[in-house]
């Protein structure tokens, strides 16, 4: 049984330097499954060119005149979702980077990524893969851990200190007496306190509140 070739990958290349562009489409043409359809020079030409062409993936500079490469993408993401956009940047810039994922990149690679690299970088986003750089993947963990630890902590920033400190008494499954005890205060104190922490984090019962503060890993926070 006769098989078909495989159906070559449509790009588009996105750069304001002419020279950079003739390398990338003389690495790219080698390639027996891509085709190098069009090419742009801004980002106005950039959104133009996939309009008329349609292709499977956009390489396009971060940095471009005319408006940025990351407008660009944004524009294209919202247009055109079948194509998807690799973002390539001189500079592992954190901005640009978490600015390119937010337009909506499949894939952010530093320009001094090797051919064979741009090539599997390509094929990955083809299969519908998002791709990072390994120079700014670590960047990005950093970044989700910090914003993480920040969420947690807005978690309980309605409560007072003591009011923390109960809440911990609570997930631990103390009761009302046993908090009193250990913080030296009355048990009516203990129950105010308690009110005042299932209003403050919306929840109905001690059961939810300790769920709470166990989810949000309230104990790193004391």
């Amino acid at each position: 049984m006769e098989t078909r070739p495989a159906q070559k990958q449509r790009i588009v290349l996105v750069d304001d330097h002419e020279v950079v562009r003739l390398g990338l489409k003389a690495l790219l043409d080698r390639h027996p499954n891509f085709e190098v359809v069009a090419e742009a020079s801004n980002a106005r030409e950039a959104v133009e060119r996939v309009a008329a062409y349609n292709p499977d993936v956009v390489v396009m500079d971060i940095r471009l005149p005319g408006g940025s490469g990351i407008e660009a993408c944004q524009e294209i993401a919202e247009k055109f979702p079948q194509t998807r956009v690799i973002m390539l940047t001189s500079y592992a810039e954190d901005e640009m980077l978490f600015s390119a994922i937010r337009a909506g990149a499949a894939g952010y690679v530093l320009k001094q990524i090797g051919g064979d690299d741009l090539v599997r970088a390509i094929e990955a986003v083809s299969r519908g893969e998002a791709l990072l750089d390994p120079a700014v993947t670590q960047r990005i963990f950093q970044e989700v851990r910090k914003a993480a630890r920040e969420e947690e902590a807005s978690a309980f920033s309605a409560l007072t200190q003591q009011e923390k400190h109960v809440l911990l008494l609570v997930s631990e499954g103390k009761t009302n007496r046993e908090i009193a005890k250990a913080l030296f205060l009355g048990e009516g104190t203990v129950r105010n306190y308690v009110s005042s922490i299932l209003s403050k984090l919306g929840v109905s019962n001690r059961a939810e509140a300790a769920a709470y503060a166990v989810e949000h890993n309230l104990r790193d926070y004391l």
